[in-house]
């Protein structure tokens, strides 16, 4: 077998510096964003600013959850954990949506409450300019969180800008709301904040199915299968692949696959083949991590209980 005996971490410096910058960035705006709404809802009493406050609490604990997983995340692999860390950020963004979807629950009730009990709103104009410079926070958080995810493909960060995606359509649909309440009827508030409340709970469960296809081991797209058979087979001495195995953890892809070639090749052949073929792939899909077993040609055939139980099936490009 062709193992990569170094780390398995390919996270360069660049990278893990970004990623921990973007968590700062997110705890800081998280905070700011925290005394700017308890400000503007001591104010107004809005139902929907206290929405906004509630979600901008859990925001800071969920990015505390993030900056501690993306710190563990980036520690090499060690003797107990010889596949990384990588994990650390699925199980972040579980914890990530539970708090969301927790913060949603109760928002839904408190509106309901206040749909049904209705009161007055006052000082309205403080709760516009704080949602506004939450928008203006927000926003640039998420064009660097983006720019993170696209350097890094960081789970944990992509899920804590989802979020904050979320934020922002909120901090704008709070405007609109605090508008309405101000020119028509009060009953306008709760309304929203019910809106608000299921588009959170969507948007934890986005985050979660993310996580758990992460912690379940779901193999990567079709594409991205076909793609490394492709690469793999397009060595002129492969005669073909078969057992494709693929998961991800953290920025981390294993790759894994019985590699089909000549029999008469010497075992030194063989292993100078699947080196090659190894740093075929990796020249494109640098974050991963690919083993390799070399196969005599035909053995599959010939021997049918040879294949693994989870894949009878030869893949071929």
């Amino acid at each position: 077998m062709n193992e990569n005996n170094a780390s398995l971490s390919h996270v360069s410096s660049k990278q893990a510096r970004l990623m921990r910058l973007a968590t700062y960035a997110s705890a800081t705006v998280a905070i700011i964003l925290i005394i700017a709404k308890l400000i503007a809802w001591m104010w107004t009493d809005s139902i929907t600013i206290l929405a906004t406050l509630i979600d901008s609490c859990l925001d800071a604990a969920a990015s505390l959850i993030t900056l501690f997983a993306v710190h563990h995340a980036l520690q090499p692999a060690d003797k107990e954990h010889r596949f990384g860390h990588g994990k650390a950020e699925a199980l972040a963004g579980m914890g990530q949506s539970m708090f969301i979807a927790g913060s949603a629950a109760f928002l839904l009730l408190e509106s309901i409450n206040r749909l049904l009990h209705p009161k007055e709103l006052e000082v309205l104009n403080i709760g516009i300019v704080v949602m506004l410079i939450s928008i203006a926070l927000t926003a640039g958080l998420i064009a660097f969180q983006q720019h993170v995810v696209r350097q890094t493909g960081s789970t944990a960060i992509a899920a804590d800008s989802i979020h904050y995606k979320t934020d922002l359509l909120v901090n704008v649909g709070v405007i609109i709301a605090l508008l309405l309440a101000m020119y028509g009827w009060p009953g306008f508030d709760p309304i929203f904040a019910i809106a608000i409340a299921f588009y959170i709970l969507h948007s934890a469960w986005e985050i979660a199915s993310e996580a758990i296809d992460q912690l379940m081991d779901k193999e990567l797209s079709d594409e991205d299968r076909a793609d490394i058979k492709q690469l793999a087979t397009s060595h002129p001495e492969v005669k073909g692949i078969h057992d494709l195995r693929t998961r991800k953890a953290g920025l981390t892809n294993f790759i894994q696959f019985h590699l089909e070639l000549d029999g008469n090749l010497s075992l030194l052949q063989a292993h100078a083949i699947a080196d090659e073929v190894e740093a075929t792939i990796k020249e494109k899909w640098t974050d991963a991590e690919v083993i390799i077993h070399e196969d005599p040609h035909g053995l599959q055939e010939a021997t049918p209980n040879f294949a693994s139980n989870s894949d009878n099936t030869k893949e071929n490009t």
